[in-house]
């Protein structure tokens, strides 16, 4: 119940005509982003950060999570018209969703793709409504150590998944270690790593790097992939509305994807891939009409998908605002918003800041009515999107963020750095570094340091505190598990075909 009168006040702050107004920017945003092919929610928030130093905190956290949410529907668009994921989640959607539309049942695809996202994003933030309270009661029992810990788990699992290889995602992690030692050592005294600059002793700006990586990185990255051709865009044919047969067909998956997508989702490094694999493979095995999966295109195939894409997304916010742990590129980037304006989330987030945290909670319900209307009838708008010229697209991307940070603190340091961020993020985008964990470890690095410091200081400079404490040794053992188990997994399966191979000669 108190939950309930909680979101209840929270619908006053979000149905103020000001934040109605965020809200709709947010979501019309989101979804054009989504159309868009290679930009994302990260690449849009990161550019909009500067604006953290003028708006009020719960507008525009409403206006970053109304785009989140909005590139999570945008980028099914791409996927089914177009063959290009405009997100990595869509992946799986344009399997079954391009060739429905090429079997001239694109509208179908699309209303199941809107119809599911809407469900699997309403259910989704009810969990985040009933779910948080409960993270938060859990995590008041951290002590430093415990903080610890769970820091060194999110470093290890978010390294492990979001990349090619957990020797990458490590190497990007500790870059950003580096990049969040930058400046005066608040405990010594002592600047580290400033070398002389005096623009560097309060460090390097969260947003700088945010907006260096995503947005000037990935746009150098999508620009140098351009090619002179262009993507043939299958024209919508037919109804943009479903029979009775899509509707029964379309329903399960619907359940099904958003009870996958919002757990895995709100685990550390679930993300959305995993759970819109696992919907597709079970939709599969599942499936009446298996002869469909890879040839007409079967509709179970995109409602199970992008529902659980959706509800994963709502996910990512329980450990974000409950435990301040980002759990994927976009989370990281609101977090580091977060810090912006002086909010460290966490436990007692619900506590200090409870109209911004409920505020928010409510304007995603509001996000998600307003999608499902923006997008159906609109759906002639989001196809001409693609038709903008690539050129002018990236140009503007470079023009913004260069103002834009260049308006954080007039220093042209800071647009030094931002261009050598961004030759960095290409290079990694190019040699397939994820840039995520640079975000996660130039935010938590520095408050891991911070909690070790303290785990020591009331220990009396014994190591075993964060061994003898339970929860805390359970928590380092899980990171050890996520590190090495895979490894040792690929050893044992070696070892067993090099015993079974003579055999099979």
């Amino acid at each position: 119940m108190e939950s309930l009168s909680s979101l209840v006040g929270g619908f006053g702050v979000a149905l103020t005509p000001q934040n109605l107004m965020w809200c709709l920017v947010g979501t019309t945003l989101g979804t054009a982003i989504g159309v868009l092919p290679g930009l994302g929610p990260g690449l849009t928030i990161a550019l909009l950060l500067p604006i953290t130093f003028k708006v009020d905190p719960t507008a525009a956290f409403i206006l970053f999570a109304g785009i989140y949410y909005g590139a999570m529907y945008g980028g099914s668009t791409t996927s089914i018209l177009l063959n290009t994921p405009g997100e990595s989640a869509t992946i799986v959607t344009a399997l079954e969703g391009n060739r429905m539309a090429r079997s001239g049942r694109a509208g179908a695809a699309l209303a199941t793709s809107a119809i599911g996202s809407f469900v699997a994003g309403t259910v989704g933030t009810l969990g985040i409504t009933f779910l948080a309270p409960v993270v938060v009661d859990f995590a008041l029992q951290f002590g430093p150590a415990e903080y610890f810990a769970l820091m060194v788990l999110a470093f290890v699992t978010v390294s492990a998944v979001l990349g090619s290889s957990a020797v990458r995602g490590l190497a990007s992690l500790f870059l950003g270690f580096y990049l969040g030692m930058i400046g005066v050592d608040l405990q010594t005294g002592q600047p580290r790593f400033s070398f002389g600059l005096f623009e560097l002793l309060d460090g390097i700006s969260v947003i700088v790097v945010a907006v260096g990586l995503f947005a000037v990185g990935e746009t150098l990255y999508v620009a140098a992939r351009h090619y002179a051709g262009r993507d043939e865009i299958v024209p919508l044919k037919g109804s943009l509305y479903m029979t009775r047969e899509e509707w029964s067909r379309s329903w399960k998956p619907w359940i099904r994807g958003t009870l996958l997508g919002f757990p895995i989702g709100a685990m550390p490094a679930g993300g959305a891939e995993v759970p819109t694999f696992l919907s597709y493979w079970l939709e599969k095995r599942l499936s009446r009409r298996p002869e469909e999966f890879g040839t007409t295109g079967a509709i179970e195939g995109v409602a199970g998908p992008e529902a659980a894409n959706n509800a994963s997304a709502a996910g990512v916010l329980v450990p974000m605002l409950t435990l301040g742990l980002p759990t994927s590129a976009t989370a990281a980037i609101m977090l580091s918003a977060f810090q912006s304006y002086g909010i460290n989330p966490g436990p007692l987030l619900l506590q200090s800041q409870g109209a911004l945290v409920w505020g928010l909670i409510a304007s995603l319900y509001v996000a998600n009515v307003m999608l499902l209307v923006l997008n159906l009838p609109l759906i002639g708008l989001w196809v001409r999107i693609l038709k903008v010229p690539p050129p002018l697209l990236y140009a503007g991307i470079l023009v913004f963020a260069t103002i834009g940070t260049y308006g954080i603190s007039n220093s042209v340091v800071d647009l030094v750095l931002l261009y050598i961020l961004g030759a960095v993020g290409f290079l990694m985008r190019r040699f397939d570094f994820p840039t995520a964990p640079v975000i996660i470890g130039m935010i938590l690095g520095p408050l891991a340091e911070t909690e070790f410091r303290r785990a020591m200081t009331i220990s009396n400079g014994d190591w075993t505190v964060f061994f003898t404490h339970p929860l805390s040794a359970a928590l380092l053992a899980l990171a050890a598990l996520g590190l090495l188990g895979p490894r040792i997994y690929a050893l044992l399966r070696r070892d067993r075909r090099a015993e079974t191979s003579p055999r099979g000669a």
